[in-house]
């Protein structure tokens, strides 16, 4: 039933995305840790080891609480009927998965680059990356749209599509807990250094294999697509620790290599300069078509997870 599951939820997200009238399960996650963060700053001491027990108090309860609830569900469904079991994880494995959204908020990027209209195209890209876009040029606004496609094809797409391959949508959903969790609180700021640091080495943990597959599956990717593999395979095994995440250049490392681009680098996040690594070698200028051929690589790269997962699922 699983590998159903997951089939019509890949095939659902690659049609219908996330519309914005719909209800999505992150949305909910998000109200949660703000609740849970904001009781229990008021409770515990304002110390580090305060906030190191408030963040783990958070790292624990929203996986679990979300994994237990998302199980009820299912479990409950499948009882009054098996094709409304199917249907419920189905339609949960679609929102768990966010290959489309991204192929269409980085496509809007690529539209207002091509106008050209550079002040449109950074407010379109603000909308996906963390970094401040205000002073960002026509090849800040690509790179960074081709980062996030990049990194994102792991933690968007991969990553949930094979955990919901090993536990249905509530394993997915999970996986998506924690991810958030990171996105929310995974900050080395002031606010968040201590209260932040378990969830964001809980994601740490979540991704480790699944960036890694990622990355190997892009640079399958980049043969299938026409680019070029073996720069994919070199820039990944070079350049994917050039990250202070443990996960987040295996991706982009391969992606930098198939394109034959320069990513990443140093970047401002809110007002602050942050003096990162580059990724890849610049063989040529970045143009917005790479943010296209970032796309296609990530769709095919997702659809060989699928395709290889449904297979040893099949196996076994």
């Amino acid at each position: 039933m699983i590998e159903y599951a997951v089939l019509g939820g890949f095939v659902l997200d690659c049609l219908f995305g996330d519309p914005a009238w719909l209800p999505h399960p992150v949305v909910y996650m998000g109200k949660a840790i703000s609740a849970l963060e904001k009781r229990l700053r008021a409770r515990l001491p304002k110390t580090p080891q305060g906030e190191l027990l408030g963040g783990a108090i958070v790292a624990f309860c929203l996986p679990v609480g979300t994994f237990l609830l998302t199980s009820l569900v299912c479990l409950g469904a499948a009882r009054i009927s098996p094709w409304l079991g199917l249907a419920v994880q189905m339609f949960w494995c679609g929102q768990a998965l966010a290959a489309k959204g991204l192929a269409q908020e980085s496509t809007n990027v690529y539209r207002e680059l091509v106008k050209p209209d550079l002040p449109a195209a950074r407010r379109a890209v603000s909308r996906i990356v963390g970094r401040d876009t205000q002073d960002l040029t026509l090849e800040g606004v690509t790179r960074a749209a081709v980062e996030t496609v990049a990194e994102n094809a792991s933690d968007g797409v991969i990553a949930p599509l094979l955990y919901m391959l090993i536990g249905g949508a509530p394993l997915a959903l999970t996986y998506k807990a924690i991810n958030t969790m990171d996105s929310m609180l995974g900050y080395k700021n002031e606010k968040y250094l201590y209260f932040g640091r378990i969830p964001a080495k809980l994601d740490d943990v979540a991704n480790y294999l699944p960036s890694r597959l990622a990355a190997l599956l892009w640079v399958a990717a980049a043969a299938f697509t026409h680019n070029d593999a073996k720069g994919a395979w070199k820039i990944w095994r070079r350049d994917r620790r050039n990250h202070a995440s443990p996960n987040s250049a295996q991706t982009e490392s391969a992606c930098a290599g198939a394109l034959g681009v320069q990513l990443a680098g140093p970047a401002y996040y809110f007002g602050e300069y942050y003096a990162k690594p580059t990724i890849g070698d610049p063989l040529r200028p970045i143009e917005p078509e790479d943010i296209l051929r970032a796309n296609r690589m990530m769709y095919v790269a997702s659809a060989f997870a699928l395709a290889w997962g449904v297979a040893i699922r099949a196996i076994l």
